[in-house]
């Protein structure tokens, strides 16, 4: 799976996009992942959020790179928190600075 290709879609779609295509059932998907079918639901419709192990689990059984999965997942957490931010742009930039420095003093 490509990032950029995905870079625009909100992992519950990527979810729903990528279970349909597989022909999965909803109460599939949940069984194998241990969450009632209404979680599943809402996280496809992006009203409710998933943890990053579900993340893994869900990309088991859909096939997907978990690491792709991941980013996506990460990245709709940070733009859900600062997307009314008029200096968005720029928090992002920082944090990316901040996040080079605390890895090269690890």
């Amino acid at each position: 799976m490509s990032s950029c290709i995905f870079q625009m879609e909100t992992v519950g779609q990527i979810i729903r996009k990528k279970r349909e295509s597989l022909g999965l059932l909803l109460r599939q998907v949940s069984a194998y992942v241990d969450i009632d079918q209404a979680i599943l639901s809402k996280i496809e419709r992006n009203e409710r959020k998933p943890n990053k192990d579900l993340i893994f689990k869900i990309a088991e059984i859909l096939q997907l790179d978990k690491e792709e999965l991941l980013i996506q997942f990460m990245s709709d957490r940070i733009a859900d928190e600062i997307a009314d931010e008029d200096c968005a742009s720029r928090v992002l930039k920082v944090a990316e600075q901040k996040i080079k420095y605390i890895k090269s003093h690890q």
